[in-house]
């Protein structure tokens, strides 16, 4: 199989680790972006509880506690990440507040309508955009929020070499309203959506230098998987620098209306 034709959930998964690990984020974002969307959601306490799913080592999660009083579980399939996650609260002084653990966001360990709002950022797509939308709402509270990016189309059509690759990496992509109406099916008012700006991106492939890669190459030398795995990530970044215009993160925010 070419790298051209896999997907990123085919790589052994401490590869996938050892690259992302050693980034703040482990997707396109930044504080301006969280608190943007963070700016749309009302009500929140120093009572409320918020999940932030896929949050990895807790970049976007560090700014929501810097900027609300709620108390936050940050959810992630790799241990390494939370460690890290709790390290990085530790730092920041948030651990009364923030607490991250190990969970699959197939199978959340939360309560029927426990939680305020929902977090997640470019991690959505693990689950699926309409699957994550309709087996975490029962986890919230009637006007509880679910905020999430999501990889979409800005155009009907597309040049075919980028059609294909993200019908192979993730078919569910779609338009801005195809997704609008897919979090209106799941039982949400939405209440924004915006694009998450092109930065985001070229600062996420900029972060993934070239020295980076290598010293990945060096440390699995004759691995096929990580050999596999950066070419990947190679074409990822060269695609969307080639076709940006085409698609990228939108911010869909939402509300369970009963």
């Amino acid at each position: 199989m070419s790298n051209e034709n896999q997907t990123i959930h085919e790589f052994d998964l401490n590869i996938i680790y050892d690259y992302f690990g050693k980034t703040e984020r482990q997707g396109p974002g930044s504080p301006e972006v969280t608190l943007k969307a963070l700016s749309f959601i009302d009500g929140l306490t120093a009572e409320s509880k918020i999940a932030d799913i896929g949050c990895g080592t807790g970049g976007q999660t560090m700014v929501l506690a810097q900027n609300t009083a709620s108390e936050i579980i940050g959810v992630d399939l790799f241990p390494e990440f939370i460690q890290q996650f709790n390290q990085n609260t530790q730092k920041l002084n948030l651990q009364d507040k923030v607490k991250g653990v190990t969970g699959d966001m197939k199978n959340l360990p939360f309560k029927e309508g426990e939680l305020d709002l929902i977090w997640s950022e470019g991690a959505i797509y693990n689950i699926g955009f309409e699957r994550g939308l309709s087996k975490w709402r029962k986890f919230l509270k009637t006007g509880g929020y679910i905020a999430v990016t999501e990889n979409t189309w800005f155009t009907q059509e597309r040049p075919t070499e980028i059609e294909d690759f993200w019908q192979e990496a993730y078919p569910e992509i779609d338009t801005i309203s195809s997704k609008v109406t897919q979090m209106e099916k799941a039982g949400y008012l939405p209440v924004a959506t915006f694009v998450v700006p092109e930065s985001c991106w070229t600062d996420y492939y900029e972060v993934q230098h070239p020295q980076m890669q290598e010293s990945l190459l060096e440390k699995y030398k004759g691995n096929k998987s990580a050999e596999d795995f950066i070419a990947y990530q190679r074409y990822e970044a060269e695609l969307y620098h080639k076709y940006k215009e085409y698609y990228g993160y939108v911010f869909y925010i939402g509300k369970r209306i009963k």
